[in-house]
């Protein structure tokens, strides 16, 4: 399987995320290509069977460069997708990013959210069994 992941990341919270989902994905033989935001043109996307978005909510929305990112998305009708999202807050923005997507045609196989606490700011603030919950994840795709 081919992977697409494009992140966006302040602190390294969600690196350190993609970071493990791309060492699990390799570990079941996949191909995986990572992006930030800046990286990769929306508008012309690599070729893969799944494509992940992870972006930490900010001001109670998407990342703005994600949201950006993702409305800016050319030709992606019928492709998988999963998406990830970190927040210090209760409240996650999945299914905003979810309605961008799903504009675009795109079909959803997998989600999930990670709650940031103390030690967010410096990319250690992943709080519960979040390496356990992203196998649950790499499972889906």
């Amino acid at each position: 399987m081919k992977y697409v992941i494009v992140y966006w990341s302040r602190y390294g919270n969600g690196k350190k995320i993609v970071d493990n989902l791309s060492k699990k994905l390799k570990e079941k033989k996949g191909k995986i290509q990572t992006y930030n935001t800046e990286e990769v043109d929306p508008t012309s996307m690599p070729d893969a069977d799944v494509y992940i978005f992870s972006a930490p909510t900010e001001a109670f929305s998407i990342q703005k460069n994600m949201k950006k990112f993702m409305k800016n998305l050319k030709g992606m009708e019928e492709k998988n997708y999963g998406i990830i999202n970190t927040h210090a807050m209760k409240k996650n923005t999945l299914h905003k990013m979810e309605k961008i997507l799903s504009n675009k045609k795109m079909i959803k196989i997998a989600e999930i959210d990670f709650q940031v606490g103390e030690g967010s700011k410096t990319g250690d603030g992943i709080i519960n069994n979040w390496e356990l919950e992203l196998e649950d994840f790499v499972k889906k795709l």
